[in-house]
């Protein structure tokens, strides 16, 4: 049985839909785009590599604001730029790493220097914030490359490594308050501007520095959740909502908007917390000698067999004598993982010398960096495969993929590039060749010489 690639479309947080048309022969595979905000359920959990103290959910206070715990990133101000996601991402990581470090990230690199064909005007998403960061190309910090001056230089290395970012799509408000609790302030999207802040529309009460938009509008503007208040009075809005209480946000205004760039947005906004990511693990910029990838603009769109189950792999050439040390990659939803290794790998044969090296579970959709339970060692010049099973309840194509898929992926590129899918793990298919995509699969070593 074939199947036809369907529609492939992404919603971008600000607002603005990619799409492609159906097209194409008919492939064993198809095709479809990941929404920034996924309708599929998922619930919060534990993650072996990000333990999540799912008890003290129920001990979490009525209010908390992440300032008072120290994490009180730079209110920043976006000018007259569509820079708002890539200003609250750098917040969201600046937050993560405080109070131990007080570290200022730059919004002009991220909104610049992501691989995408894209202007600073023009938006942008969680996609690719996450990709530009999964990747290492940063965060670079503000003083190398200062915001507003339509110029971010060539040259430049992250400071810091973000190795998993979940995505809140389908949380509940108590698992997002988890989150914010035990990770730092997250980032999400509003459906919001100039002209639904001003006094003459009822949204926006500029004495109490309350939000409340609860037509179900696409989300336009990115801001960040610093903490919560259950009993904000519900009377503080200008359109009141049924109950009380509120989020804690911060905004990408300045210190003139709000109370020094902080305001309150109703539980029952349509979109606040509706989707959004939280940076859940930010290491120091050493931990790993080499990164190999094949994905520079990321999760582009979803791939498998019809089925929960699907192996993906790519096939990479040790630049030394190194250590594999731990495996990168995107989950759709709630996944289960089995992740396999092959040292010396010629042709789709070697697949079956693989060896399994870990195993595990993820409850929520996002990026996550696993660390194998022994490092694989590897000789200077070996290709090596790295290979992962995926299965994912109710998805039918539940491997994240890179792809041209409109103007602003077409970077991507499929030369040089080696990575495979597989239903049962027997037969592989070159993705590059056959569907041009490529698998989004990372790898991460450190030189034999220093890691011994």
């Amino acid at each position: 049985m074939a199947f036809t690639p369907a529609l492939i479309m992404a919603l971008g947080a600000m607002g603005r839909v990619f799409a492609q048309e159906p097209g194409g022969e008919e492939t064993p595979l198809s095709l479809i785009a990941t929404p920034v905000f996924a309708e599929e359920e998922t619930e919060m959990g534990e993650q072996k590599d990000s333990v999540f103290p799912l008890w003290n959910s129920k001990c979490l206070p009525l209010s908390y604001d992440a300032r008072d715990s120290g994490k009180n990133p730079v209110v920043k101000s976006q000018g007259t730029l569509g820079t708002c996601w890539a200003l609250t991402a750098t917040s969201a990581l600046e937050a993560a790493l405080m109070p131990e470090e007080h570290l200022v990230f730059s919004a002009d690199h991220l909104s610049m220097k992501n691989g995408f064909y894209i202007t600073q005007n023009e938006g942008g998403d969680y996609q690719m914030a996450m990709a530009y960061l999964s990747g290492w190309y940063g965060p670079v910090l503000e003083s190398e490359d200062p915001y507003g001056d339509e110029y971010s230089p060539n040259g430049l290395t992250a400071s810091v490594h973000v190795q998993e970012m979940q995505l809140l799509n389908g949380m509940s408000r108590e698992a997002i308050e988890e989150m914010i609790y035990f990770f730092g302030p997250v980032q999400t999207s509003l459906y919001m501007d100039r002209k639904t802040t001003s006094a003459a529309l009822d949204y926006y009460n500029e004495e109490t520095c309350a939000y409340y938009y609860p037509e179900g509008k696409k989300p336009t503007h990115d801001i960040l959740i610093l903490g919560w208040d259950d009993e904000y009075p519900k009377e503080n809005f200008k359109q009141q909502p049924k109950e009380d209480g509120a989020f804690i946000c911060q905004n990408t205004w300045g210190e003139k908007f709000g109370k020094d760039g902080i305001f309150y947005v109703s539980y029952e906004d349509a979109n606040i917390a509706r989707g959004g990511v939280a940076y859940t693990r930010v290491e120091a910029a050493d931990n790993y000698d080499h990164i190999y990838q094949t994905d520079v603009c990321g999760w582009q769109g979803r791939q498998g067999y019809e089925e929960e189950s699907c192996f993906f792999a790519n096939v990479y050439t040790a630049q030394e004598a190194e250590a594999l040390r731990a495996v990168g990659f995107y989950t759709t939803g709630a996944s289960s993982y089995e992740i396999y290794t092959v040292n010396q790998f010629e042709d789709t044969s070697s697949f079956e010398r693989r060896v399994l090296r870990k195993t595990g579970r993820i409850e929520n959709s996002g990026y996550y960096t696993v660390k194998l339970g022994q490092a694989v060692a590897l000789e200077a010049g070996e290709r090596f495969g790295v290979i992962v099973k995926i299965t994912t309840p109710g998805a039918t194509k539940p491997v994240a993929v890179e792809m041209n898929k409109d103007v602003y992926s077409q970077g991507v590129t499929l030369e040089g590039k080696e990575g495979y899918l597989s239903l049962t793990g027997k037969i592989w298919e070159y993705t590059e060749e056959k569907f041009s995509t490529n698998v989004c699969l990372k790898a991460y070593t450190s030189n034999r010489e220093v890691f011994e």
